[in-house]
């Protein structure tokens, strides 16, 4: 072969090297925009989308991505920051002091304290193990059981746990048939509040909590096999007491004293795995939980507000819009975020973790784990979509990472709000489109 043609040859491979990696590096804007454009479904309602290279620091594609739009869960990607950069490896349990032969002790909000999942027990074994007399000082707990904006009529369903200085296994109960057809709750403290009732005859079989108290009632008869449900119980101080003293098989005393400073913290579960619980399944009680957390490590209170006004001055205050933001979980139609705003935190949240894989672990994982388990499908038995969802009625949301089949690593913020078709409609288009970025660029 002629030195000439094989030049020209060289030429030509290394012209076709370059064109392929340089469309690697890029993808293009109006290819993103022409399958928003052609899809009929998100565009009957309120749609933002943002999505961002990770590797070229540069926005891709953005469409209302400076409009707010009600978050849902997505709210929780606020406070798994704030988590990160007021918290340590730990979560404290609860805070102590000794004086003479008493033990004085007061909550942090810990969410894990002996949880149903979690099985924090640190906390509960210190107090196990002390020979002093107990004191739990309540009163540094300041809010209410709900959060603000939060839907009333949503106190029976499981995802709506009430917020307290030292919640117990998730503050809420679990209803359950036994072997012999009867129904039996747990905590078993709560027995004796269980009623069935021959005039309560809903639609299929449930138990129904009294909106003012812990009176659970349920159908007369045989309780259908199987049968199981978990309700927020009403918290109190005196049942906080009463189930601290039957767990721990000892007297509990109560008073009412300051926060003293210098006091001895407890510590009780890995945050990561605390982190991993509050993401995945998308877990309301925990995200509240843990903001009191983040308030008692640095105000030495718990209060929500607090906390949520500290993280948007010191932590928050760059983001491209100011975020309205008043819970920990999302469930209040009060939150309002813009998609460019969820995109600037997850940057923020990837600079903060740095190891890729560990804060892939802890998200949602599409075709693996968590809200996004059954979505999406892995490709070839390879994950590549880690996001946050958000759903309450009328809005569905997705915010996370990405990683395409060239290696483009993206973050992203799709956000749909006020829509009337079935969610599952709007899900699976998202899906659609997302899993289209992934194989095509």
């Amino acid at each position: 072969m002629r030195k000439s043609t094989i030049s020209f040859l060289l030429i030509v491979c290394v012209l076709t090297l370059c064109h392929d990696t340089i469309y690697a590096r890029s993808i293009k804007k109006r290819k993103i925009k022409k399958l928003f454009r052609h899809s009929q479904i998100v565009n009957d309602h309120f749609t933002g989308f943002a999505l961002y290279d990770l590797d070229e620091h540069k926005m891709i594609y953005e469409l209302n991505a400076d409009k707010y739009f009600t978050p849902a869960s997505n709210t929780k990607l606020f406070t798994f920051y704030t988590c990160l950069k007021m918290l340590g490896d730990s979560i404290p349990a609860l805070r102590y002091q000794t004086r003479g032969d008493s033990l004085i002790f007061w909550g942090t909000g810990d969410p894990s304290f002996l949880h149903s999942d979690l099985k924090g027990v640190n906390g509960l074994n210190f107090l196990k193990r002390s020979n002093k007399q107990l004191f739990y000082s309540a009163g540094n707990y300041t809010g209410g059981l709900f959060g603000a904006g939060w839907g009333w009529d949503d106190y029976n369903d499981y995802y709506q746990a009430e917020i307290t200085a030292l919640p117990i296994e998730d503050n809420v109960a679990l209803l359950y048939a036994d072997s012999d057809g009867n129904m039996q709750v747990k905590p078993t403290y709560l027995k004796r509040f269980l009623n069935a009732d021959i005039s309560y005859s809903p639609a299929s079989f449930n138990v129904k909590r009294d909106v003012t108290s812990n009176s659970f009632v349920y159908p007369a008869g045989e309780v259908p096999k199987n049968f199981k449900q978990e309700i927020p119980w009403k918290t109190s101080l005196q049942l906080t007491m009463a189930l601290l003293q039957d767990t721990l098989k000892k007297s509990v005393s109560l008073l009412n004293k300051p926060l003293v400073a210098g006091s001895g913290i407890v510590y009780n579960t890995n945050a990561d795995s605390v982190y991993r619980r509050m993401l995945q399944p998308s877990d309301n009680f925990i995200a509240e939980q843990l903001l009191l957390v983040c308030s008692s490590v640095k105000f030495n209170t718990l209060n929500t507000d607090s906390v949520i006004s500290y993280s948007k001055a010191h932590f928050l205050n760059d983001l491209p819009d100011v975020p309205q933001w008043v819970d920990g979980s999302g469930l209040s139609r009060y939150n309002l975020f813009t998609p460019r705003d969820l995109v600037a935190l997850l940057l923020k949240i990837k600079d903060e973790v740095k190891d890729d894989s560990l804060l892939h672990s802890m998200m949602p994982v599409g075709g693996v784990a968590g809200t996004i388990k059954s979505a999406y499908k892995t490709d070839n038995g390879q994950p590549f979509v880690w996001a946050k969802t958000g759903s309450l009625s009328n809005n569905y949301n997705q915010s996370g990472y990405i990683v395409t089949r060239k290696g483009k690593r993206l973050a992203f913020a799709f956000m749909n709000n006020n829509f009337t078709r079935p969610t599952r409609e709007v899900r699976d288009e998202m899906v659609r489109i997302m899993t289209h970025i992934h194989e095509a660029f």
